[in-house]
């Protein structure tokens, strides 16, 4: 029954994305989702689980190939960007443009995982041993900053996200994630 409500579910989400072609749900992706879905802490409930997850597994496909590995992170940018008061659907645009879903990435300046954090926080805060490739930890992070940054524009997104850049007086970064956040996120 699940199946056949998910195979649905996906249909109807995918037609409406344009791609009405799609007959059938990947077993995968749909065994994937069943184990997010019962895990997923940070949701309301079931249902807006499974909406959410499905909604934004079929972009992130894109990026993260294995069904599995999607919803695991899914799950947890969505439980700590909703932990961080933010919309996960931003945080997914700022991943994108910051490393393209790369946990191991580091930035010519030195920045860090999937949200590119800068080692110097972790002196900064006092837990010099905190490991910023870490999914987890620097999605912990990463949000906590962006939500630092949103209170200090006074909610103005693309000053606040001229700030998590470092390039603050410039908007090319801002406009970089708000096209992305309009254009595969939202």
């Amino acid at each position: 029954m699940i199946r056949k409500v998910l195979s649905t579910l996906l249909l109807c989400l995918l037609s409406t994305a344009g791609y009405a072609q799609v007959k059938q749900v990947d077993p995968q992706l749909l065994a994937a989702l069943k184990g997010a879905v019962t895990e997923a802490d940070s949701f309301v409930d079931r249902f807006d689980a499974e909406v959410w997850l499905m909604s934004k597994s079929q972009p992130l496909a894109r990026y993260i190939k294995e069904p599995e590995e999607r919803m695991r992170v899914l799950k947890a940018i969505h439980r700590e960007a909703t932990r961080a008061g933010l919309q996960p659907e931003i945080v997914l645009a700022v991943i994108q443009i910051e490393s393209a879903f790369n946990p191991y990435a580091v930035s010519r300046v030195g920045a860090q995982g999937m949200m590119q954090v800068m080692p110097f926080w972790k002196n900064e805060i006092g837990r010099p041993e905190d490991n910023l490739i870490d999914m987890d930890t620097n999605l912990r992070y990463g949000c906590t900053i962006l939500k630092h940054y949103i209170k200090k524009a006074k909610g103005n997104m693309p000053n606040a996200l001229a700030y998590y850049n470092g390039s603050y007086g410039r908007h090319t970064y801002s406009r970089k994630v708000l096209d992305a956040w309009v254009d595969r996120w939202r």
